[in-house]
């Protein structure tokens, strides 16, 4: 499963609304990057696809593909204000180790 706090499901929808993007979905995922050998990734898309794993929030759609959901089961996404270091922070219970700045991870 993954987990978006109240908080992170406000600030997608907001940014939704922002961009005028009604039909989209928060599309979650891991690439490889960043200092740690993984890097998360977040973006709208308007696709799910056969094999995604979808869950939903308040009507708000998140969508994983199949191969980063090995990596990201069990995350919890949240979102902070703060005037350093504010913005979406991962909560991965899968990551062995993680860099300083929390985009990046090693499983």
């Amino acid at each position: 499963m993954i987990i978006l706090t109240d908080t992170a499901v406000k600030e997608v929808k907001r940014l939704i609304t922002q961009k005028g993007q009604a039909d989209a979905v928060l599309r979650v995922g891991v690439e490889g990057g960043g200092c740690s050998g993984l890097q998360y990734s977040m973006n709208f898309d308007t696709h799910i696809g056969e094999h995604d794993q979808t869950f939903e929030y308040d009507g708000l759609k998140v969508v994983c593909d199949a191969k980063s959901f090995l990596y990201l089961n069990g995350i919890t996404v949240d979102f902070t204000h703060d005037m350093l270091g504010g913005g979406f922070k991962f909560q991965n219970p899968n990551a062995r180790k993680e860099c300083g700045c929390g985009t990046s991870f090693s499983a």
